[in-house]
């Protein structure tokens, strides 16, 4: 290409001279016959002390021979070359080149010159490793978390996730974030647009999913929202941001396995001493209609010697029966007041579906005991019930227990029984 008739040749020694690139021309052998000031700069050589010298002054033992063999495998070929190279400046430092080596070709074809450009890009390299690591630390720490995480863009789309996530995909079949965000959406209503409107984290939110013939699975969800600049180059002047979802969900269902043991330990204990009051209360009622028969005999017996009375012996008498029957009616009293009070319990709301399941699971003993399979299908939703719990799962404690002794005796020819329970105009089947 020639050069154009209005532009002076000066312009290109000038345009060279104040380039911003370490600029230089070597010979076919890559002896430096020119360096401009920026070379200078970069590499700490003048000109006067680097023209004459080998290109090979700046190499150092860091940069491996392969990439040396590919420069020069490429310049044979008069192809340029770009790539990285390990150099060394003048007061011994090592920086990073990125160098361009272009073949200058004579008339003839042959490879006359080289010209070479390259700049410093230590500052870039030591900030893209440091992103590079920071980013393989994150990535490890997220997988090596115990909770499972996910990144969901704009779309609901997962960008990251960790091991444990991809877990739950296993587990689940299907989508992890979308179920549980569908759970906590439907959950929270209005309160999960209005947290994400605001930006506001939302923290622990147990999430119960049920899955058909296996233990259901509990997790405490965690969500969380930020934003991102875009980086490409149309949002360099008008920037552009990207939002992002963060879903944390901790496995806690063997938590809530021992909760939900403890409760139902604590409410067959609270059964059984029901149980024993009840047994009690029923004892001492019995003795004390027991004891109600002969003292109600004794007072008749005073009453007819009170007008059968002719003398002072049995005046006598009479008092001594009296005083008798003032004693017993005493110690009668306070065996009456021995009788444990009927516990009063506060009236609630009750899921009396959920009731049952208590009782049916502090049951299973005695079930499998007996031989006794229960195939139970609640209904869906049930008009909920105002009682006391307690009461309510000690009747169907009863009713159960009934149950199991008709299957059991020896002249019960069928191996079924059913338990209705009416509220309203809605059964309950057991």
């Amino acid at each position: 290409m020639s050069i154009p008739p209005d532009l002076p040749h000066q312009v290109f020694r000038q345009a060279v001279e104040q380039a911003a690139l370490a600029i230089s021309i070597t010979d076919a052998k890559a002896n430096i016959l020119y360096a401009n000031p920026a070379f200078e700069r970069v590499t700490g050589y003048s000109q006067a002390e680097i023209v004459g010298h080998n290109e090979s002054l700046l190499s150092y033992k860091a940069t491996p021979g392969l990439v040396y063999a590919t420069l020069w495998a490429q310049l044979k070929r008069q192809r340029a070359w770009n790539g990285l190279l390990v150099n060394r400046r003048r007061d011994g430092s090592r920086y990073l080149a990125d160098l361009t080596i272009t073949p200058v070709v004579d008339e003839e074809g042959h490879t006359s010159h080289y010209l070479g450009m390259h700049r410093d890009v230590t500052a870039v390299h030591r900030l893209e490793r440091q992103i590079q690591n920071q980013k393989a630390m994150i990535e490890s720490v997220v997988d090596a978390a115990q909770v499972a995480i996910c990144l969901l863009d704009e779309r609901d789309r997962v960008v990251l996730d960790n091991q444990e996530y991809k877990k739950l995909i296993g587990d689940l079949g299907r989508e992890p974030a979308a179920i549980l965000l569908a759970h906590l959406r439907e959950r929270m209503g209005a309160e999960f647009d209005a947290a994400r409107d605001r930006g506001r984290a939302i923290h622990h939110r147990e999430v119960k999913l049920e899955r058909p013939g296996r233990s259901s699975l509990w997790f405490a969800c965690a969500v969380s929202w930020f934003e991102e600049q875009d980086v490409s180059a149309d949002a360099f002047y008008e920037p552009v941001r990207r939002h992002y979802l963060l879903l944390t969900a901790q496995d806690i269902s063997e938590l809530k396995r021992q909760q939900e043991a403890i409760r139902l330990n604590s409410l067959a204990a609270l059964l059984a001493e029901q149980e024993h009051i009840q047994s009690l209360r029923e004892t001492l009622a019995g003795a004390v209609y027991q004891l109600e028969g002969p003292l109600n005999t004794l007072a008749a017996a005073v009453r007819l010697l009170e007008r059968r009375r002719e003398g002072n012996s049995e005046e006598t008498i009479d008092a001594a029966m009296e005083e008798a029957l003032r004693n017993s009616r005493a110690a009668l009293d306070t065996l009456r007041a021995c009788i444990p009070d009927q516990a009063a319990e506060a009236i609630q709301p009750l899921n009396l579906n959920e009731v049952l399941r208590d009782v049916l699971k502090m049951s299973i003993p005695a079930l499998l005991a007996a031989g006794v399979v229960v195939e139970w299908n609640p209904a869906p939703e049930l008009p909920s019930v105002n009682g006391g719990a307690t009461q309510i799962a000690a009747l169907f404690r009863q009713l159960l227990a009934n149950a199991i002794e008709a299957m059991n005796e020896r002249r019960a020819s069928e191996r079924e029984r059913v338990v209705r329970l009416f509220t309203q105009s809605i059964p309950i089947e057991v």
